[in-house]
């Protein structure tokens, strides 16, 4: 920004070498002094390198003592608005431009005057004059008739239009500035807005102190009265009760104490062109809606104040119409918490008398529950006959349906142990489970069902037994079932089977264990001590195998002692005796194929080798028992087993006394009947064995070797064609039992693979047709279930099933599974 206008420029003075600052206030000082955009210095690369010592002729330069000379021999031009800079002006921003790119220069200074020009002060419109006495419209350039009227010509020149304002829209004033009169000696203001017309008419825009001015006018006005202006008739407002609950409502969000204790604050406003003191918040709130007055006139206030005005008594009055108002405020806030206290305490009532009749009618259940508890100690007390179990019985039940939570929160199934017991106890005092072992069944049943905890599941998947159940059987029926199986005789096995199998499905596993476990097997174990095979009329597995469904694996370990007295039985046995095959035969299921092969080779296929190897074949005198009493125990051999022991004791001599009969001139058609009827008495299965094959082939080959070298002295006549067509037809047979054997393979391998999905009827026949494809045991387990599932045996795996998905009994939980891996583990 130039300076000029603090350093001023220098004159005539300068002339003479006298420097003299002028400090006269230039037209574009007052144009441009709170103008924004005005054009600022900058800073020439000059100036920056050489400061206050630099050299320079912009106008724009900071003046100095030693300042510039102005050209007053250059040409006067005028331009539309704002000044033209002279031609070293522009040759010297040229030069700036060019040696600084600091950014777009500033636009020149707006021809129109600033703001603060445009407010005036606070001056009276009295008279209307200009400067030099001149007035508006009048002898405006009268002045030129003493001269050429060269200004006049130049304006006109430029477009000027008299009568119009300056400016290439003609935006400059038409009249020049009105001069005005101020009445005395005092400030700026002193005295009332100091604005004219033609001020109001050029610079309509009002500023923030003009607008601050009329608001001090018109506060002052309520403490002061105008001289010559008679006593005005004050306005009132009036506000009624809801008015000022509905105000006090919404100025009270805002206050977080009440409203009588912020009526006791003292506030001092500081904020106005005095200092004012307030007695509450609200006060100090409320100062702008005091009704508003017609304002002021003009001549009023030139007039001087006369009459009596009271401020204070105002004062006065108006805290006290506050503090009522604060009073009914107050009233009405506490009127409004009496009321939600009423609602409040009405509520609560009514929940108060909600829960009372709660408990009257809980007290009337409960009175109900102990008259039904009572009735179990009448016949105690009064001398009455007890309740039998069928009416016990029926009080839980009516306790359960009718009184359910009663039940449940009091623990009245804790009671029934106590009621049940001695009348239970005293039922089954005289039980003998092996006369009758559905005795007091039906009781049991009932009042499992009723103690039962229904929902409640076990980790292992089982159904919880309520406690008092377990009591009323482990103290109760378990003592009289010990004391019966302690004098029973395990070969009295039916009973006792019948009784633990009617009674499993109402007892817990662990007691069914119980009795299996510690009061059955040790009389089992004990009575296969005793048995003799050799004096005991009565056979082992049939005293021992019913037993088999509920023990299962646990009567693997009497198997060893069983297996060594039958081989102490079998030591002095010839193949003759057909009872020990009998005694064998129901074990041979019971026992592991392993140990039942092995027992078989130690102890009776010595014996049927004897007695083949004792056997004399004679083709004309021919004794077939021994080798009848052999093939009697084909069922009970492996077929490799079997064909091994014909291997080693009978084909040899059979082929050797095939041999010295054809050396002997024989007859061939008996030979051939004699070939045909030792065949004949050999199973399908031996026959289907390659060595029996092969055995017979070679007794075939040796017919026809004989027929073709014609051993002995005479041939049979046809002998050769016989020999000839009896090999045809025994080969022929091999070779249709082969193509049968095949075909039969085909239908139950890939056939059965396609129609064994549809074929059963669910997936448990499925199981069951895969168990016996195998030879893998399928039962079920008697008692035995989980989550209401029965449970199955599949050879040594305990599985159930469910929704067509098998499950196998894992270390911790069931584990679901495939059916060819199920397979697969079982073998």
């Amino acid at each position: 920004m130039s300076m000029s206008h603090l350093y001023g420029s220098r004159g005539d003075a300068e002339e003479d070498g006298v420097e003299i600052e002028n400090f006269e206030v230039t037209e574009w000082d007052l144009a441009n002094e709170f103008n924004p955009e005005r054009r600022r210095h900058r800073q020439t690369k000059e100036e920056a390198t050489y400061g206050i010592w630099a050299e320079g002729d912009s106008d724009d330069e900071r003046p100095s003592f030693g300042g510039r000379r102005y050209d007053y021999t250059a040409p006067v031009n005028f331009i539309s608005a704002g000044l033209r800079k002279t031609a070293a002006e522009e040759s010297q921003q040229q030069a700036s431009d060019d040696s600084d790119d600091e950014g777009p220069a500033p636009a020149p200074p707006r021809a129109t005057a600033p703001k603060k020009l445009q407010t005036g002060g606070n001056f009276k419109t009295s008279q209307r004059t200009f400067a030099g006495g001149i007035r508006p419209g009048q002898e405006i350039g009268t002045w030129e008739k003493h001269t050429r009227g060269i200004g006049q010509k130049l304006l006109q020149k430029m477009g000027y239009v008299q009568g119009k304002g300056l400016g290439k829209n003609a935006q400059g004033i038409v009249n020049p500035i009105e001069a005005k009169m101020r009445k005395g000696k005092g400030a700026v203001g002193a005295y009332g807005n100091e604005r004219t017309e033609q001020s109001l008419q050029d610079f309509p825009v009002v500023d923030s102190e003009e607008e601050e001015e009329k608001e001090f006018q018109k506060e002052l006005g309520q403490w002061r009265r105008e001289p010559g202006v008679g006593k005005k008739k004050p306005k009132y407002s009036y506000k009624t009760v809801e008015e000022l609950k509905a105000h006090g409502k919404l100025s009270g969000k805002a206050m977080s104490a009440p409203a009588g204790e912020l009526a006791q604050v003292k506030v001092i406003d500081m904020t106005g062109r005095e200092q004012r003191v307030y007695y509450s918040y609200s006060q100090m709130t409320q100062k702008h809606s005091v009704p508003e007055e017609a304002p002021i006139s003009e001549l009023s206030r030139d007039q001087k104040s006369s009459g009596f005005t009271l401020p204070e008594l105002e004062h006065n009055l108006k805290l006290l119409i506050e503090l009522t108002e604060q009073d009914i405020l107050q009233s009405a806030r506490q009127l409004q918490h009496e009321r939600d206290t009423v609602l409040s305490l009405s509520h609560e009532s009514t929940a108060l008398q909600a829960r009372l009749s709660e408990e009257n009618e809980a007290i009337t259940r409960l009175e109900k529950v102990l008259d039904l508890v009572e009735r179990f100690e009448l016949g105690d007390t009064h001398g009455s006959p007890a309740l039998t179990l069928q009416e016990c019985a029926e009080v839980f039940e009516k306790m359960q349906t009718e009184f359910y939570q009663e039940y449940k929160s009091l623990g009245l199934g804790d009671l029934a142990v106590s009621v049940v017991h001695p009348l239970l106890r005293e039922k089954l005092r005289n039980w003998d489970p092996l006369k009758d072992c559905s005795f007091a069944l039906e009781d049991v049943g009932q009042w499992r069902s009723i103690l039962e905890c229904n929902g409640f599941m076990l980790s292992n998947g089982f159904q919880q037994i309520c406690f008092q159940i377990l009591m009323l059987l482990w103290e109760v029926w378990v003592p009289a079932l010990r004391s019966t199986i302690t004098q029973w005789q395990p070969r009295n096995v039916g009973p006792m089977v019948d009784s633990v199998e009617c009674w499993a499905p109402l007892l817990p596993l662990w007691i069914l264990d119980h009795i299996v476990e510690q009061l059955v097997l040790p009389k089992l174990q004990r009575e296969v001590e005793n048995w003799n095979p050799l004096t005991d009329t009565v056979p082992i597995h049939s005293w021992l195998h019913p037993w088999l469904p509920l023990l299962l694996n646990r009567l693997e370990p009497l198997y060893p002692p069983i297996r060594s007295k039958l081989a102490n039985a079998l030591q002095r046995w010839h193949p003759s005796d057909s009872s020990a095959r009998l005694i064998l035969q129901p074990w041979k299921d019971v026992f592991t194929p392993g140990a039942w092969e092995a027992f078989m080779v130690k102890n009776i296929v010595p014996k049927l080798a004897l007695c083949l190897g004792e056997m004399v074949i004679n083709p004309h005198q021919q004794h077939l028992e021994p080798f009848h009493w052999v093939m009697d125990w084909e069922g009970m051999l492996s077929p490799s087993c079997m064909v091994g022991l014909l291997d080693k004791n009978f084909f040899p001599k059979w082929l050797q006394v095939l041999c010295s009969w054809l050396s002997n001139s024989p007859n061939y058609e008996e030979i051939t009947k004699w070939y045909l009827g030792w065949k004949s008495m050999f199973s399908d299965v031996l026959l289907a064995q390659p060595l029996v094959k092969e055995k017979f082939n070679e007794a075939l080959d040796v017919m026809n070797r004989a027929v073709s070298s014609g051993m002995g002295d005479y041939m049979q006549p046809g002998a050769r064609e016989n020999i000839a067509y009896l090999t045809h037809t025994e080969r022929r047979k091999d070779l249709q039992y082969k193509v049968v054997q095949e075909r039969r393979e085909v239908e139950s391998v890939v056939p059965r693979g396609i129609t064994g999905m549809t074929a059963p009827t669910n997936f448990k026949d499925l199981i069951q047709a895969k168990a016996e494809e195998n030879g893998i045991v399928f039962m079920p387990l008697v008692a035995k279930q989980h989550e209401g599932k029965q449970l199955y045996t599949f050879g040594r795996i305990v599985i159930y099933i469910d929704r067509g998905v098998v499950f196998v009994q894992g270390e911790k939980t069931w584990v679901p599974t495939s059916l060819q891996s199920l397979i697969d583990m079982a073998k």
